[in-house]
């Protein structure tokens, strides 16, 4: 099992949660990870990204090469576009359809949704909404990570303990809220 993905977004909207709950559950998998992060302005609403590998045997390297990403996961649309060299021919985007417009010259939403949709394999999830649904906006991010959960080649379970462990330290609601999210997300990846 090897799998190679792309982590994009926006400083805040917590890419490297999603990193930490991923990683935490391929170890606990006796899978082998490697990861490279790049925040940028991150503090001030800049790119974030990370390279995740995860396999069960050896990695050399946590950069992945252009044209090799099993999948971009991004909670953002604009940021899923710019990782689109990594992805492999048979490569997935998931994306978070919610915008986060916090350059003055951001592109054209009609434009960015058009090129979103000319993608061979690509699941683009409303996850905003679905987690305001769940208790709360801001796990948005494990909308995505539930969205992806059939992709990663993690069991499933493993990944809501990752959960547990990461949000753990903040209360029962907060953990609750969050598995809530990657259900969501889960199964409306699983219909679309």
């Amino acid at each position: 099992m090897k799998k190679d993905i792309i982590l994009a977004g926006v400083g805040g909207q917590g890419i490297l949660s999603i990193a930490a709950i991923i990683d935490w559950a391929a170890l606990k998998s006796q899978l082998q990870i490697k990861q490279a992060e790049v925040h940028g302005m991150s503090q001030r609403g800049g790119a974030v990204q990370s390279h995740l590998r995860i396999s069960d045997s050896e990695i050399f390297s946590d950069l992945i090469p252009q044209g090799r990403a099993d999948i971009i996961l991004s909670v953002e649309p604009m940021e899923s576009l710019r990782y689109l060299s990594w992805l492999s021919d048979e490569g997935w985007v998931i994306s978070a359809s919610d915008p986060f417009k916090n350059v003055p010259d951001y592109p054209d939403e009609e434009l960015l949704f058009h090129a979103l949709e000319a993608l061979p394999r690509k699941k683009i999830i409303d996850a905003v909404s679905i987690a305001r649904d769940c208790g709360n906006a801001k796990s948005s991010n494990i909308v995505m990570l539930g969205a992806a959960s059939g992709f990663l080649g993690i069991d499933p379970e493993m990944l809501k303990d990752g959960i547990r462990s990461f949000f753990g330290r903040k209360g029962e609601e907060v953990v609750g809220v969050n598995l809530k999210a990657f259900e969501a997300g889960r199964t409306l990846a699983e219909r679309k």
